[in-house]
């Protein structure tokens, strides 16, 4: 990848396409920095042990931005949330289904109903935020009302969500790369790098400590590899396509493949399984925090608990399964294939290449199932293992979540980088 990164700066549009996205990132990291008028949320996060809950998620995606109490605390995370939204609601609505598939015209409206409804998102976050930190609104130094500096607070954080979708649309448009997937990968690499220096800074004359960093690490590049591995492979279905007369000319007769990957509902199940645990107890805190409700969920079915390690791991299978159906319609690859005279060798066109397709795809989901659910437990089960505040911040800011968007981002960039610079080089072949 830095290879790539080298030869593309020599090239003078990529080399300002890359100034321009490098200098976008930095903005959106000096914003970061800016804390909101009137909200302390120093320490209010430190010592918090859930690694896997819904405000340490998005403190994570948004590189520390939460903690800190910045005005781009929500980072992308409305967006994200609604992007998932609005592709689930295009599967069950007929509308949006049509509407999707209407070319430029049609993303452009979906893209507009996405930023809508991150809107919407951004302002019931900025609000279940607020009401969950209330007690870290300074009312000293501003002099106004509680209730006016909340309002400002909501308004600021909301303002900040929407600009940081304006800055990732800026640098897919302008620079190299999604701007969102960049951001949120600029992100967690912010949040790994405090979490290796609170570690360092925890050490003091303590080797022990030294040496179970050492190790954490090294175990940490050993699923760094096994997370690249997994996500860069793939089944391959071998398609012949018969050979047809059209006038003068014969098309068709060359063989292809369906290439099917490993693991390509990527974090999705993940996302979906923690969110989805995490979020009782999110609207607890905010609404009932002193119940006994909210205590009891907060004991067995924390993050650290038996309760929670179980059913995440089946929730993840059950997401998994369900984004496969999704992503990978049988039905209509196998009716494409027979409508331009493709098959499978062995197997007849139509009802039965679907379900030999399906059979495949869930063989492939399973185990990328077990995978996920592997990865999405490391987290919980090292907080049961280890109790040592020196390691909880590297395992805060390592978790597997973010270390598969990290390469799943660092993937993308790298082969959109290619791409560039191959067609580039086409061009000046023909020229």
């Amino acid at each position: 990848m830095f290879k790539t990164l080298v030869n593309a700066f020599k090239v003078k549009d990529l080399r300002k396409k890359l100034l321009i996205t490098f200098g976008l990132l930095i903005l959106y990291r000096v914003g970061c920095a800016l804390v909101c008028p009137g909200f302390d949320l120093s320490g209010a996060m430190s010592g918090s042990s859930e690694g896997t809950s819904f405000f340490s998620l998005m403190n994570m995606l948004s590189g520390d931005a939460l903690s800190n109490g910045s005005i781009l605390a929500l980072g992308v995370s409305p967006y994200i949330t609604a992007s998932i939204v609005i592709q689930l609601l295009a599967v069950a609505i007929p509308s949006l289904q049509n509407l999707s598939k209407q070319g430029e015209d049609g993303r452009r409206k979906m893209a507009f109903y996405t930023r809508i409804a991150a809107l919407v998102l951004a302002l019931a976050q900025a609000i279940g935020i607020v009401i969950s930190f209330k007690s870290y609104i300074n009312t000293d130094i501003l002099g106004l009302p509680t209730w006016l500096i909340a309002t400002g607070i909501v308004l600021i954080l909301t303002a900040g969500a929407m600009f940081t979708v304006w800055l990732g649309e800026k640098i897919t448009q302008l620079g190299v790369g999604n701007g969102m997937s960049l951001l949120i990968f600029v992100g967690i690499l912010s949040s790994a790098g405090s979490g290796i220096a609170s570690a360092i800074s925890q050490v003091g004359d303590n080797i022990e400590n030294l040496w179970m960093i050492i190790i954490y690490l090294v175990a940490l590049v050993a699923i760094f590899a096994l997370i690249v591995f997994i996500d860069s492979s793939e089944r391959r279905v071998t398609v012949k396509y018969a050979k047809q007369i059209k006038g003068r000319k014969m098309y068709g007769g060359q063989d292809t493949f369906i290439p099917i990957k490993m693991n390509a509902s990527g974090v999705m199940p993940i996302i979906f399984a923690s969110s989805l645990l995490t979020l009782p107890q999110l609207i607890m805190s905010i609404f009932w925090p002193n119940s006994e409700a909210f205590y009891w969920y907060q004991t067995y079915m924390g993050t650290s608990s038996w309760v929670y390690i179980v059913l995440l791991a089946v929730l993840i299978f059950a997401f998994a399964f369900f984004y496969a159906q999704i992503s990978f319609d049988t039905n209509d690859i196998s009716r494409r294939l027979q409508q331009q005279g493709g098959f499978i060798p062995g197997i007849r066109p139509g009802p039965s290449t679907s379900e030999y397709l399906r059979k495949i795809s869930k063989r492939i989901t399973l185990f990328s199932a077990v995978f996920l659910a592997f990865i999405a437990l490391i987290p919980s089960l090292a907080f049961k293992a280890i109790d040592d505040s020196t390691l909880a911040s590297l395992i805060n800011a390592f978790s597997t979540t973010g270390l598969m968007i990290m390469v799943s981002v660092a993937l993308e960039f790298d082969k959109g980088l290619n791409a560039q610079m191959l067609m580039r080089n086409y061009k000046g072949f023909l020229d």
